[in-house]
């Protein structure tokens, strides 16, 4: 877990994955209902956002497929590891993504789950998928900025 010293976040998991297959166009933050053993093991590092997704569900922005395993300690109350949590957001931004979504074609993609305070918050970007030939693109501009690095390393 790594601390960001200006902004105060504490970030618990990062969805690297949804940066490789998409053009994150904006990105938003939102609180997540969780229960009190969810919390516990994310603390603990038990969550996966690999093939998470959000979607608007009658006005309600809802995360899919997100796994926060099973608190060791809960016994009776630990909730399912993949069960549907809401996100809390404004309703106008819920509206506005929806449109969005809708219109355009987007996907909404949780990018990160970090702790602002005490609070778990999740990073939403508002994504367009890429085709392979944007990822060769991508992967040969970090291959030539690394031999770039490489050289100026040698060169100093």
């Amino acid at each position: 877990m790594a601390a960001d010293k200006q902004s105060g976040h504490r970030t618990i998991a990062d969805n690297r994955k949804a940066r490789h297959d998409y053009f994150v166009l904006e990105s938003y933050e939102a609180g997540i209902e969780l229960a009190g053993t969810e919390v516990k093991s994310i603390r603990a590092g038990g969550v996966n956002l690999k093939d998470c997704y959000c979607r608007v569900d009658n006005g309600e922005l809802k995360v899919y497929g997100m796994h926060i395993s099973p608190y060791n300690k809960g016994n009776i109350f630990n909730k399912d590891p993949l069960r549907v949590r809401r996100l809390l957001m404004h309703k106008k931004e819920i509206i506005k993504l929806h449109y969005r979504i809708k219109q355009d074609g987007l996907t909404l993609v949780p990018l990160s789950l970090y702790f602002k305070g005490s609070n778990v918050k999740v990073q939403v970007g508002l994504c367009k998928g890429k085709k392979n030939y944007d990822k060769r693109a991508a992967e040969a501009a970090r291959e030539m900025n690394r031999e770039a690095d490489r050289a100026m390393k040698v060169r100093k």
